[in-house]
């Protein structure tokens, strides 16, 4: 057990936590698997989360990725799918156990937003699903010149999230949460999903200098001012949007099982998941933007 700022400190297993003056950073630390995120990594960063907030000296936090993506999103290769199930289970079930993990995911997203301290999200490489929504609901988002953003899951059925349109517009967000197509760092900056784009190698320095300039800021100031927006953000109805999202998600998953699909369960049962994503994904190609992430 590490000791920091008179608090005992997990040793985590998918994330590292490092903390320089008043700037913690958290970074996912799978980078075999792109940062996919599984629900033991999900659980240690919102616990690091917990922790960074409680330490007086920590003033502000930085999550980013290892490796050459921020998060290729939620584990659709086993990690997700052990927890809730396949579409081979009868619908009721099916639909059951995906509720109840959905509904998980606007506390989690709110998490953030109402965070005391405030997070800047570092993004290198890829960003997708699941990852897309967590760069999305940090307070401030950077990315590497060579990011690239999608949520390419609605291809086999899946859902978005009512973030993106927030953010960017319901037009705008359509054009991709509808098509699963990515878009790079530039269009991202330009349907203002992120606040900056900087060279790959600068990503983190840039991260740093603006956490510190956060850090100038008195506490108290960024605490309420946080809230001023989460809090008011929540009276226009983005929990409730957040909570039907779950709902609707649910159903989405649940209907993945017709013959739409049904190609690309053949495609993973004869050559794996690498087979079943070139199933879903090169029907699209070319797209507009991407991908081509060249990390």
């Amino acid at each position: 057990m590490r000791e920091k700022a008179n608090l005992t400190m997990p040793d985590y297993e998918n994330i590292l936590y490092e903390q320089e003056g008043p700037v913690v950073t958290i970074t996912w630390n799978n980078p075999e698997t792109l940062n996919a995120i599984t629900p033991a990594l999900e659980r240690e960063f919102h616990d690091a989360l917990d922790v960074a907030n409680t330490d007086p000296s920590a003033r502000a936090i930085i999550f980013t990725g290892a490796g050459r993506a921020f998060s290729s999103g939620y584990n659709i290769a086993g990690g997700i799918d052990s927890e809730v199930g396949g579409p081979m289970q009868p619908v009721s079930e099916h639909l059951e156990r995906w509720f109840r993990w959905s509904s998980k995911n606007p506390d989690m997203m709110m998490h953030l937003m109402t965070l005391d301290t405030p997070i800047i999200a570092a993004v290198n490489g890829w960003c997708i699903g699941g990852g897309f929504w967590y760069s999305l609901a940090a307070d401030i988002t950077i990315a590497s010149e060579r990011a690239v953003f999608a949520q390419p899951e609605v291809r086999m059925i899946s859902n978005s999230s009512v973030l993106f349109a927030a953010l960017a517009g319901w037009k705008t967000a359509h054009r991709y949460a509808l098509t699963g197509d990515h878009f790079d760092a530039e269009e991202a900056l330009r349907i203002g999903v992120i606040n900056e784009i900087v060279p790959t190698e600068d990503l983190m320095e840039k991260a740093d200098a603006l956490a510190r300039r956060l850090a100038l800021v008195p506490s108290h100031s960024i605490r309420y001012n946080k809230l001023i927006t989460a809090r008011g953000l929540e009276a226009m109805g983005l929990r409730n949007a957040l909570n039907v999202g779950s709902m609707l998600g649910s159903m989405a998953e649940a209907s993945a099982d017709g013959p739409e699909v049904a190609h690309l369960d053949a495609a993973r049962e004869t050559g794996g998941f690498g087979a079943f994503l070139r199933a879903r994904d090169e029907p699209f190609i070319p797209e507009p933007f991407g991908p081509r992430s060249d990390q």
